[in-house]
């Protein structure tokens, strides 16, 4: 399983968000992927990647979304494969917040586009614009997929796990949600045909003329952080910084409160 080879970098990074590796006695277990039946076509692509044998077998069941819920499952037995995927970063038995980007060379769009077609969406929102997102428990692999988007489009996320459930949802839109699709979304890859139909439609949208676009948020510093607490108001400090005074005062009431940490002395 090369992981530069664009196909197993895919499938890869689809395993690692949405399969299961089960440890069972001995040398037996078993690594599973089940997907809404609708989707069955990349699992018989994952079973032509793989030389070994396994089986796609279909169920419908009652689940707490809906009273029938019509599913395919991708099962392979074989030790060899298991300790390969293992290896290259497939946790046995629970795994969402300990999966990360692999240690090994990879083919990084292409693991992107299947951690995001596993557990992320692609598409438009109720209002109309382009949007990419990501739905994870895994700290590592949110900051990867910051990482990257920042590189590609320019936008920053600052990741935060939601109170609920500890997860992180991390969300693009508009151009920056088209740049993303259409890296990820190449033509010809390897992704669920449903996502990469979504995909290649963001590129028709266009930013209406009276849209504004935001400016980029300017990150607060540690250095500046010092300058606001020694000027101690914040008139003074956005004198100084360059800053808005009803920025300062944020700023100065998070640090004052604990909402952020206190800046160290040599940064």
């Amino acid at each position: 399983m090369d992981l530069e080879v664009p196909e197993y970098a895919y499938m890869f990074g689809f395993l690692q968000a949405d399969g299961h590796l089960k440890q069972g006695t001995g040398q037996k277990g078993r690594l599973s992927v089940e997907i809404n039946v609708r989707d069955i076509a990349i699992l018989r692509e994952f079973q032509r990647l793989t030389p070994y044998n396994s089986t796609i077998s279909e169920r419908t069941r009652s689940t707490n979304f809906a009273e029938s819920h019509h599913s395919a499952t991708w099962s392979l037995c074989s030790l060899e494969a298991r300790t390969t995927i293992n290896q290259l970063g497939l946790p046995y038995g629970r795994k969402s917040k300990k999966i990360a980007p692999p240690r090994v060379e990879f083919s990084r769009r292409d693991y992107l586009r299947g951690v995001i077609d596993a557990d992320g969406s692609v598409g438009y929102t109720s209002q109309g614009f382009p949007f990419v997102s990501l739905t994870t428990a895994s700290t590592a692999l949110g900051v990867y997929l910051c990482r990257y988007a920042r590189m590609l489009t320019g936008a920053e996320r600052l990741i935060k796990r939601n109170a609920r459930d500890e997860i992180y949802n991390i969300v693009y839109t508009k151009e920056a949600a088209m740049g993303l699709a259409a890296d990820l979304y190449y033509p010809g890859c390897l992704a669920l045909e449903r996502k990469q139909t979504a995909a290649a439609t963001l590129g028709a949208w266009i930013r209406p003329a009276d849209m504004k676009i935001a400016p980029e948020r300017r990150r607060w510093k540690q250095w500046e952080d010092r300058i606001l607490l020694e000027q101690g108001t914040p008139k003074a400090a956005a004198a100084a910084l360059g800053r808005t005074v009803q920025s300062c005062n944020l700023r100065l009431w998070r640090l004052r409160n604990g909402k952020v940490p206190m800046p160290t002395s040599d940064q």
